[in-house]
């Protein structure tokens, strides 16, 4: 370690040096001047004082000569101090930065001694007698000279012994919650609760802007002092002050201008240039507006693990502080899957004898900056953090307030400046309260407040090492940090057994956790008939009911025996054209009876179908007949002129129904079996180019079995059928009925597309089940469905909006949420939604269905923290038609099977597990997008802005329509006129979102652009045409004083 270095790591433990001549003089805190240090130090003497000397003293002290200054003048703030203050203004009335202990003292209390005792103190530190103001817009100190002390007494022993504790325990979180005014109050304040003659409890509060952490330690030794003095009637024996804080300030001032500060500056400059926002998985939606409510948990490690770091840290040649950060930015790195990880960190800034002995808030933060990028391993993650480290001690001069100052990053009121994280160990013991002939003990006071997202203080002890988590409670539950602090455990202790694994190899998840999520959640096994193919279960219904109604189209309908011979006839047909097992069947037809019966001949046929919407392009079809070089087509002569560009024999259905009638009505026997394909479906692609899905026999059979439990279908329902078969969520619309014995009642497409139509159909047809997308149903409920105790409402294919969700509620028998992508056959997950309340999930896997939520390493993530979705089970496709690289991107080995080809479809989903079980979606991984360092979930923004009274839907996208500037911008479809102003919208968010998620345009539209499969096609949205949002409302000048503090920093 280079003589720079050992003075940084001395920094670190609060150690100060400075020469004196020839002699090296040291001041460290109880505990930390070990005999390896000391020898350390005496080794290193001469190198020290050559390096102070070459140096000196610029880049190494704060303040390098503090001489006492005149109180004539105004005297200025430190910047630590002024920065408190302006908080105070800015909310007044806060107890956030409330110090404060409780003591339990026994034995015969000297009163007055105590009295006496504070009085001094106060007298001999002008920081607990300074009150703060504002002169010519400038905040200046008033210094006291004569205040006393005021020992307030509170009398509980009239109080029984039962009511005594809670009554005590509410006067101290009473006393430690009651606001300083810092214009006119000391800055400490005593009570003392008198329990028994010999039983008190000793209540001290300060300031933050006149205290910190090493101050306790200050007041305990000069209040022990003090009290044995005035007890037996000696004279004090402290000795004077050298200085006051009042001189510290001003010499803070005078020293840091100039080259000094331009040299800190540049420092932190290069090193916090584009600093990102880190942003943790939360319970509850960021406020927009930061809070201070805060909790604490705490976990003590195992001595045996404690002892394991610190040899650890000793062979790295690395301080047990640097090794525990790069340990709590791991776990950052791990919940977040953010790279650049920065954590804020208290130290001491005591770096003169002068000002060891002073009350004041002398404590600086370093922001610790450290890419975890490339996947280390912790060992190399260790000298980065040793690195950086090291460098911040370098620069700790700068203090927090003036760097934030000077850097002036993006403001939010959500959260604090350059981090949103603190880390902090504490190795020094903590001071304790002797006082003379009495034993004093602390009293845990929790002060319910958190100054960050999350703060994590390490505390070394004698044996031990023990975590505690403070956390604002209203972003995160008191389970999800217990799991937190577990998580870190189980990492700290991955990380002793290898620091040679890499990043993303070292465990967070416990064994029960891993059991959990990747076996007890997965454990959907279920018994189906996995031989057998989709038109086998049919021709089975149609022995058990051959004439019940099968299908109704209009005024037509099919019995299952009709329905059945038909099929049988086409099938027979087609196996003349040469189709069999894996011959693909081009399918492009209008809704009709004849649709049905087509589907169900190329199945029988043992051929699998490629559906063709007849409203697609003329090119779009010509891609896939060609891709997916069909054996035969089958269509209607309307349809024929639009499917010229084909090679394929052509089968008109209505000019071969003649020529049909004279084939066999028998059921066909072929060779197919259930891994041979049943259809395959044409999705987006990325590219522009559409790609086919191929899905199994029993693919399908797995999930229509699955659905005919849950959600449930049976002989007695009657579904109503909307979708285009082209959307694979049809096949539930069409099989499920006609495998159970219940009626299909279909709609003309036009019927499907206009809500009136649609919802008087869903009247007059007795359905008992309809499902369709969430857009689909909200053109029901908009055309005045009054729902039907009757009837099941499944809604999937998007996002289910909880404000629909909650209309629908109200007008069906049951609702379910719906969720798969079609590369795993339909539906993967579902969900009944019962309550009125909250998130609409995903729910739970479907029979034979397993569902992983992975970080980008493809490890499980823990529960909470967002990943991707894959999905394994019988339900994965086979892959995608002639796209052998796109497949093996996308169907991956599972890495959690040790059955053999078993694979993983990759769904580009972003989701997370709750601690019940269920999934939560949280929107597509490319529609996570990051603006001005700020990472945001489109979704977030939309399910917020649903919530307005106004807005019927609202879709939000990241346009970059002009190269560099990426801007948010909702696209909003009013539910009455006149329409929402830009202005209304704008605030509703403000007052729910953190600043840099609410968009920047907003562009009304009547209606959203669809896809033919009822989905909102973002593609189509038009482009905004303000260049700039065009505010309504004018601009109002500051009117107060801290309005102008606030507009100076804006």
């Amino acid at each position: 370690m280079t003589t720079p270095e050992f003075l940084s790591h001395l920094r670190s433990l609060n150690v100060g040096l400075w020469a004196d001549g020839e002699h090296l003089r040291c001041n460290a805190p109880k505990a930390v001047l070990t005999p390896e240090l000391s020898a350390e130090l005496r080794d290193r003497k001469q190198d020290i004082l050559a390096f102070l000397s070459e140096a000196n003293g610029a880049a190494y002290s704060t303040v390098r000569s503090l001489q006492r200054v005149s109180r004539d003048g105004d005297l200025p703030l430190s910047f630590a101090q002024q920065r408190l203050l302006f908080l105070d203004q800015f909310e007044p009335n806060s107890a956030l930065y409330n110090m404060s202990t409780a003591l339990q003292v026994s034995g015969p209390l000297n009163v007055e001694a105590l009295q006496e005792s504070f009085n001094t103190i106060v007298s001999r530190h002008e920081v607990l007698r300074t009150t703060f103001t504002i002169v010519d817009g400038v905040p200046v100190q008033v210094i006291a000279h004569n205040r006393l002390a005021e020992l307030k007494m509170i009398d509980l022993s009239h109080v029984s012994a039962a009511e005594r504790e809670g009554e005590v325990l509410r006067l101290v979180k009473a006393e430690g919650s009651r606001p300083f005014n810092l214009s006119s109050d000391l800055m400490l304040r005593a009570t003392l609760l008198n329990l028994e003659p010999t039983e008190h409890i000793l209540l001290i509060v300060l300031h933050h802007i006149a205290s910190d952490g090493w101050s306790i330690g200050v007041l305990s030794r000069e209040l022990t002092a003090l009290y044995e003095t005035f007890s037996t009637g000696k004279s004090s024996s402290l000795p004077e002050l050298p200085i006051q804080y009042a001189d510290y300030a001003v010499g803070q001032r005078q020293w840091l201008q100039g080259k000094v500060l331009e040299a800190q500056l540049s420092y932190w400059k290069k090193q916090l240039q584009g600093v990102p926002v880190l942003q943790l998985p939360t319970d509850r939606p960021r406020p927009a507006i930061q809070t201070f409510r805060g909790a604490r948990r705490s976990l003590m490690l195992p001595k045996t693990l404690s002892d394991e770091l610190k040899v650890l840290s000793r062979k790295q040649g690395v301080t047990l502080f640097m090794t525990l950060l790069a340990a709590f930015q791991t776990l950052l790195h791990r919940y977040s899957g953010q790279e650049d990880i920065v954590v804020g960190s208290p130290i001491a800034g005591r770096t003169r004898s002068a000002v060891e002995g002073l009350i004041g808030f002398f404590v600086n933060t370093l922001v610790l900056r450290t890419t975890l990028s490339g996947n280390p391993s912790f060992r190399e993650l260790m000298a980065r953090v040793r690195e950086v480290a090291l460098d911040a001690y370098d620069h700790q001069d700068l203090p927090f307030e003036a760097l934030v100052e000077k850097l002036n990053p993006d403001r939010d009121l959500s959260h604090s400046p350059l981090f949103q994280v603190m880390f902090a160990l504490q190795n020094v013991p903590r001071s304790t309260l002797e006082l003379l002939g009495l034993t004093v003990s602390f009293v845990k006071v929790d002060s319910r407040t958190a100054k960050l997202d999350l703060s994590l203080f390490m505390v070394e002890a004698a044996d031990s090492l023990t975590a505690s988590l403070e956390y604002n409670i209203d972003l995160f539950e008191e389970a999800t940090i217990s799991r937190m602090l577990v998580h870190f455990q189980t990492l700290l202790e991955g990380i002793a057994a290898d620091p040679d694994r890499r990043l993303s190899g070292l465990p967070i998840l416990t064994d029960a956790e891993k059991q959990q999520l990747l076996v007890q959640w997965n454990d959907a096994k279920s018994n189906y008939p996995k031989d057998k193919c989709i038109h086998e279960l049919f021709e089975a219904q149609v022995d058990r009911s051959p004439n019940a109604v099968a299908v109704v189209f209009e005024d037509k309908q099919l019995t299952y025996r009709e329905l059945n011979r038909r099929a049988n006839q086409l099938a027979h047909h087609l196996r003349n054209l040469g189709v069999g097992p894996e011959a693909l069947v081009g399918l492009c037809v209008e809704r009709s009876l004849e649709m049905v019966v087509a589907l169900l001949g190329i199945l029988k046929s043992g051929g699998a179908y490629v559906p063709l919407d007849p409203t697609y392009p003329s090119e779009r079809l010509a891609f896939m007949l060609a891709d997916a070089q069909v054996s035969v087509l089958l269509t209607q002569q309307q349809l024929v002129e639009k499917l010229s560009a084909h090679r394929a024999p052509l089968v008109c259905l209505e000019a071969e129904w003649t020529g049909l009638a004279g084939e066999s009505q028998d059921n066909p026997v072929s060779s197919v079996a259930a891994a041979n394909l049943a259809y395959v479906i044409y999705t987006s692609g990325s590219t522009g180019k559409p790609k086919g899905v191929q899905i199994t026999h029993r693919a399908l059979v797995n999930f229509l079995h699955s659905m005919r439990q849950r959600p449930g279908l049976t002989s007695q329902d009657t579904l109503l059928a909307v979708t285009t078969i082209s959307f694979d969520i049809a096949g539930l619309e069409l099989y499920l009925p006609l495998t159970v014995g219940a009626r299909v009642v279909m709609v003309r497409r036009e019927v499907a597309a206009d809500g009136r139509e649609l919802s008087e159909k869903l009247s007059s047809s007795g359905a008992t089940v309809m499902q369709a997308t969430p857009a689909t149903w909200r053109l029901v409920l908009e055309a005045g469905w009054q729902g039907s105790r009757q009837v099941k409402i499944l809604c999937g294919g998007e996002a289910l909006p909880r404000e629909l969700a909650n209309q629908l509620l109200d007008r069906g028998a049951s609702l379910w949420n719906l969720y798969g992508p079609t590369e795993t056959t339909v539906w993967s997950a579902v969900y009944a939604v019962e309550s009125s309340g909250g998130t609409v999930f995903v729910g739970r896997p479907i029979a034979n269905t397993q569902i992983y939520i992975l970080d980008r390493y493809r490890q499980p993530v823990p529960v909470g923290v967002p990943g991707e979705l894959y999905i394994g089970g019988d339900g994965v496709a086979r892959g995608y038609v002639s796209r052998p690289e796109l497949t093996e991107e996308k169907f991956i080995p599972n890495p959690f099977s040790d059955e053999q080809g078993v694979r993983l479809y990759k769904t580009g989903d972003l989701a997370r597990y709750l601690p019940d079980g269920n999934i939560e979606f949280l929107g597509r991984v490319d529609h996570q997008v990051k603006i001005r360092g700020f990472r945001i979930e489109l979704g977030e923004i939309e399910a917020v802005l649903s919530q307005h009274a106004t807005v019927r839907e609202a879709v939000v996208v990241a346009r970059e329509d002009v190269p560099g500037e990426k801007r948010l911008v909702v696209y909003v479809v009013p539910s009455q006129e006149p329409a929402p102003t830009t202005s209304e919208l704008r605030g509703f968010l403000q007052q729910k979102l953190p600043d840099y998620m609410v968009p920047s345009i907003f562009v009304m539209l009547e209606v959203l652009p669809l896809t033919p499969s009822g989905k909102v096609d973002r593609r189509a949205l038009p482009v905004p045409a303000q260049s700039r949002l065009k505010l309504e409302s004018s601009f109002v000048a500051p009117r107060t004083q801290v309005e102008e503090l606030v507009a100076g920093i804006w």
